[in-house]
């Protein structure tokens, strides 16, 4: 990228889905999670606060800061789950990444498509760290817009060679068949979420209703299953029974945001939980055995978004698929703005 800092560089929605082919989409979201591991082995030096929410009866809009003293991030994003009947995305989001020593912003990008690809490296760096070794077979419930990433990423970085889909809808189902076709997986198109988790070593949750739903009941896991629950989150939104809960280990992001957002909400305020970064820094440990059931309760943390972003700059530095956008006021003199403004009105005539 051009060194100037008056002009920001600027990814559109064009651009990143280029920039995502230029690069390949399963090469994009393993690089992607390589700079989460990395964030996540350094996570006591990151400003953590749960996200700046705002809630309707429609959904809700949030911001997602953080800063590692050195940058500064920050994502606004949104999810509302009826969207989807109107033709509408339930989420959308945009970022930016900034020098702390200056307050300048140094990148702006679309995060719609990025945080797809955060997200399904998330869960794939949760699996990588969580499930059994061995483990091949994907059992993804929910087939909307995060399922095949979630399904490629998990093919990627986990080695897995299988995934057995359901929705209710049949309809997103037979498109996530039809887009993992060529993929490498073996896809098996499933009638019910029992059918779905017949041979599952690792179970994806990511269903968009803003309710309290079961999804997975406790008569449907069993031991030594790993389960990612990533469906969009909020107060009054989950997809897997208490009791799944409360026989599983449970790692989370960041536990003030997850007990407000997660599964773990289903539990008592005290209910251990343990962080995954910690897991990543050998902290403490892992899985604890073949018959455990891990549970990663994901509801998206800030440091994931500032990875993405880091990612992204640093692909930039090798590729032109971004524009350059004039958000600096840059006057003669720092203290006169307003004479800016005057000859700039002089230019015009």
């Amino acid at each position: 990228m051009k060194d100037n800092l008056n002009m920001v560089p600027f990814v559109s929605v064009e651009n990143m889905m280029r920039l995502v082919l230029d690069i390949g989409i399963e090469t994009a979201m393993e690089g992607i999670a390589g700079y989460i591991e990395d964030d996540f082995r350094r996570w006591p030096l990151f400003d953590k606060t749960p996200r700046v929410a705002s809630h309707s009866q429609d959904g809700v809009i949030e911001l997602m800061p953080t800063s590692d003293g050195i940058d500064y991030g920050f994502k606004y994003v949104n999810g509302h789950p009826k969207n989807m009947k109107e033709g509408l995305q339930t989420v959308t989001a945009f970022g930016l990444l900034a020098s702390v020593e200056t307050g300048y912003p140094v990148l702006l990008s679309e995060m719609t498509l990025l945080t797809a690809l955060r997200t399904a490296a998330t869960s794939a760096v949760a699996t990588k760290y969580l499930a059994r070794k061995g483990s091949s077979c994907l059992a993804l419930i929910g087939n909307g817009a995060q399922s095949e990433f979630q399904a490629l990423a998990l093919k990627r970085i986990c080695a897995i060679t299988s995934v057995r889909l359901y929705d209710a809808d049949r309809a997103a189902t037979r498109k996530c068949a039809r887009n993992l076709e060529g993929s490498g997986l073996e896809v098996v198109e499933c009638a019910t979420p029992q059918q779905a988790l017949e041979g599952a070593d690792v179970v994806t949750t990511c269903t968009a209703d803003k309710q309290y739903a079961t999804i997975l009941s406790d008569n449907m896991v069993g031991a030594g299953l790993h389960i990612n629950g990533i469906g969009g989150d909020c107060p009054g939104k989950t997809e897997i029974h208490r009791d799944i809960l409360l026989r599983s280990d449970i790692y989370v992001e960041y536990p003030p945001q997850t007990r407000i957002e997660g599964e773990i909400q289903q539990l008592e305020a005290d209910h251990p939980v343990k962080e995954l970064w910690q897991v990543l820094t050998g902290e403490i440990e892992g899985r604890a055995n073949e018959q455990a059931i891990t549970l990663f309760d994901g509801v998206g943390f800030a440091i994931e978004d500032f990875s993405a972003l880091r990612w992204l700059r640093d692909a930039l530095e090798t590729s032109d698929r971004y524009d350059e956008l004039d958000m600096i006021a840059d006057p003669d003199d720092p203290r006169d703005l307003y004479g800016m403004l005057l000859r700039e009105r002089a230019r015009m005539g």
